[in-house]
C-alpha cells in the first residue's frame, strides 16, 4: 500500500547552469498544469492515509499558496503526516511561508547551494546570500517542524574552507536538516556546453565531502544517508521511505512512482503531460530478484546500511552468506556488526563501484 506521495512541479524562472531536472520557464501554463495534475491524482490515488507528501521540482514555491492548499485537500492524511515543499529563496516570501504552513505544510527544503554571492551568480542562481538566510530564518520562525538546506560542493571558485563556512552558517541559523551534493556536469545543461575552469576535481570533492561529515557530525548531526544529515528525529521521512523500498505515488510530469510492485514514470514533456496526464511513459513490475537488488542498492545509501534480519525476513536469504566474498573484498570500506553492514565514510566515496559488484 502506498502511503507516500511525490508531486512534481516542473517550473522555474530560469534554468540553473548545472540543473538536469525536468523543469521549464513557462510559468504561464501553470493553471493548465494544475488541472492536469488534479486529473492525475483523482484517477490514481486510492484514498489511503498518507504519511508523507513531498512537492519537488522545479520550483514548487512558484505556485500560489492556495494552489498548494487546494492540492492538499484531495488527500487523506495521517495525524502525524510529514508534508514537505521545496523552495527557492527568491520565491518564498514570508507571507507565502506563513500561508502554506497554515495549509498543513510542516517541512521546508530550501535550495541554498551556497552563501557566497559570487558563486551563486556563477551557477545561475537568482537569489543572494541575504535572501537565503532570510528564508531559513522565516521558515523557522513560521513554525515549520523541519527546515532543510541543500548545498552543492565542488562549485566554481569554491574552496573547502568556504564550503565549510556555508555549513557553519546553516548550523548557526538553526536548520534541522542538511543535504549535500557534489557538482556533476550533466549532459544537456548549460555547464556541459561551457565547463567552468575553476571547479574542484574528484579528489578535492572527496576531501570536501569527508570534511563536511566531520564538521556536521561534530555539530550534532546524524549522517543518516549518503547525502543527508539531520538533527535527532528530523530525518526526511519521505526520502527514508524511498531508501526503505516503500511504495509511493508519483504525480506530475516526469514523476516516478512505485505502487503494487510496479515502478512507473510519467511523461517528461510538460505540455504532453498536460494533454494526456493519465498516460505512463514507463511501467515495470519488479521481479523478486529486482526487489532484492533494489533493497541492496538503496539500503547501502543509508547510514545504518543493511539490516541482516530484515533482509532474511524479506528474501529468506542470509546476507552474510550470499555476499561473503564481496564483504571480504571490500572489508576496508564497510563496518560489519552483529546486526548490520554499512559503509564507512570512505566507502560512500566509492559506493557506485562497490555496488556495481553487488548487483552483478
Amino acid at each position: 500500500m502506498a502511503e507516500s506521495v511525490y508531486i512534481h512541479i516542473p517550473f522555474c524562472k530560469r534554468k540553473c547552469f548545472y540543473c538536469s531536472f525536468t523543469s521549464i520557464p513557462k510559468t504561464d501554463i501553470i493553471p493548465s498544469y494544475l488541472n492536469a495534475l488534479k486529473t492525475d491524482i483523482l484517477r490514481f490515488y486510492g484514498g489511503e492515509k498518507i504519511k508523507t507528501l513531498y512537492f519537488g521540482g522545479g520550483t514548487p514555491s512558484l505556485l500560489q499558496a492556495n494552489d498548494i492548499g487546494n492540492i492538499l485537500k484531495v488527500f487523506n492524511f495521517s495525524d502525524d503526516a510529514e508534508i514537505t515543499v521545496e523552495a527557492n529563496p527568491d520565491s518564498a516570501g514570508e507571507k507565502f511561508l506563513e500561508s502554506i504552513h497554515e495549509y498543513g505544510v510542516n517541512r521546508l527544503s530550501v535550495g541554498v547551494q551556497s552563501f557566497d554571492d559570487k558563486i551563486l551568480s556563477s551557477i545561475g542562481r537568482l537569489h543572494n546570500s541575504s535572501q537565503a538566510k532570510s528564508v531559513l530564518k522565516n521558515a523557522i520562525n513560521s513554525g515549520f517542524s523541519g527546515v532543510s538546506a541543500d548545498f552543492i560542493y565542488g562549485l566554481p571558485g569554491q574552496t573547502q574552507e568556504s564550503f565549510l563556512s556555508d555549513l557553519k552558517i546553516a548550523v548557526e541559523l538553526g536548520v534541522s536538516h542538511i543535504s549535500l551534493y557534489g557538482l556533476k556536469i550533466e549532459e544537456g545543461t548549460p555547464f556541459s556546453k561551457n565547463i567552468p575552469e575553476n571547479i574542484a576535481d574528484s579528489d578535492k570533492q572527496a576531501d570536501m565531502y569527508l570534511a563536511a561529515i566531520d564538521f556536521l557530525t561534530s555539530a550534532g548531526f546524524s549522517h543518516y544517508e549518503i547525502s543527508n544529515f539531520s538533527r535527532k528525529n528530523k530525518e526526511s521521512r519521505h526520502n527514508l521511505n524511498y531508501w526503505n523500498c516503500g511504495e509511493y505515488y508519483g504525480f506530475g510530469a516526469a514523476a516516478h512512482g512505485y505502487v503494487n510492485g510496479v515502478r512507473y514514470e510519467n511523461n517528461k514533456n510538460v505540455e504532453q503531460y498536460i494533454s494526456t496526464p493519465l498516460k505512463k511513459s514507463f511501467t515495470h513490475k519488479l521481479s523478486t530478484e529486482e526487489k532484492l537488488e533494489e533493497y541492496v542498492f538503496l539500503g547501502f545509501r543509508r547510514g545504518e546500511g543493511i539490516n541482516f534480519s530484515d533482509f532474511k525476513y524479506r528474501f529468506e536469504i542470509d546476507f552474510r552468506e550470499k555476499y561473503s566474498d564481496l564483504l571480504e573484498k571490500y572489508r576496508d570500506f564497510f563496518t560489519v556488526t552483529e546486526s548490520n553492514c554499512f559503509f564507512k565514510p570512505e566507502g560512500f566515496l566509492v559506493s557506485n563501484t562497490i555496488l556495481a559488484d553487488f548487483l552483478q
